[in-house]
C-alpha cells in the first residue's frame, strides 16, 4: 500500500501511522494509536527493570593477623554473598608495621580466591589501596561452576589405623 492510501486509511480510523521496519524492504509501517503502544512500551520496560536481578557489591574486611577460626567464618560470610549472587570487595586491613609486609596481606587474599575458587572468579587482582589491599570476586552462574573433586578419606584413614592400636594397648594395659 502506498503511504499516501495508509495515512488516509489512519486519519478514518483516528490511528497513527507508525514505522515499525524502517530498514526493512519495503519499509513496514502500522496503524495503531501512537499514545497507547508507547504507554504499553514503557509498562513493560518498567516491569523488566523490576525483574531484572541487581547486583550489589558486597564488602568484606580482613586483617593480616586473622585467627584461622575467624578466616573461616568470614569465609562461609563471602560464599553466602557469591551465592546469592552478589560481587564482594575483600579487603586487608593493614596498621602500623603490617604495612612493611603487604605480601602477608596478599597471602590471604590469594586463599581466599582459591577456598571460592569453585564460586567465584577474581574481577580484579589484589591492589594495594593506601592503608588497605582490595580484591574483588564474582559469582561464577551456577550453570557454569566446575565442581572441583572431593578429596578421598585417606587422610582420616591412617589415623583410625593408629587410633586402634593405641586402645588395644591401653586396653591390654588396664587388663
Amino acid at each position: 500500500m502506498e503511504t499516501r492510501q495508509a495515512l488516509e486509511l489512519a486519519r478514518e480510523k483516528e490511528l497513527d501511522l507508525v514505522l515499525v521496519g524502517p530498514t526493512a524492504s519495503p519499509p513496514v509501517a502500522k496503524l495503531l494509536d501512537y499514545g497507547k503502544w508507547r504507554y504499553e512500551q514503557q509498562q513493560a520496560e518498567k516491569e523488566a527493570r523490576k525483574k531484572a536481578k541487581r547486583q550489589e557489591m558486597k564488602s568484606i574486611k580482613f586483617r593480616v593477623k586473622i585467627d584461622e577460626h575467624d578466616y573461616q567464618t568470614k569465609l562461609g560470610h563471602v560464599r553466602r554473598f557469591l551465592e546469592a549472587g552478589h560481587k564482594v570487595k575483600v579487603t586487608i586491613m593493614f596498621r602500623g608495621r603490617e604495612m612493611a609486609h603487604p605480601e602477608l596481606g596478599k597471602k590471604i587474599l590469594d586463599r581466599v580466591a582459591e577456598d571460592l575458587a569453585e564460586i567465584a572468579v577474581v574481577e580484579m587482582k589484589p591492589l594495594m589501596a593506601g592503608r588497605d589491599m582490595n580484591m574483588v570476586l564474582a559469582p561464577i552462574p551456577p550453570e557454569k561452576r566446575v565442581k572441583k573433586p572431593e578429596k578421598v578419606g585417606d587422610a582420616a584413614e591412617p589415623e583410625k589405623a593408629e587410633a586402634a592400636p593405641e586402645a588395644k594397648s591401653g586396653e591390654a594395659a588396664e587388663a
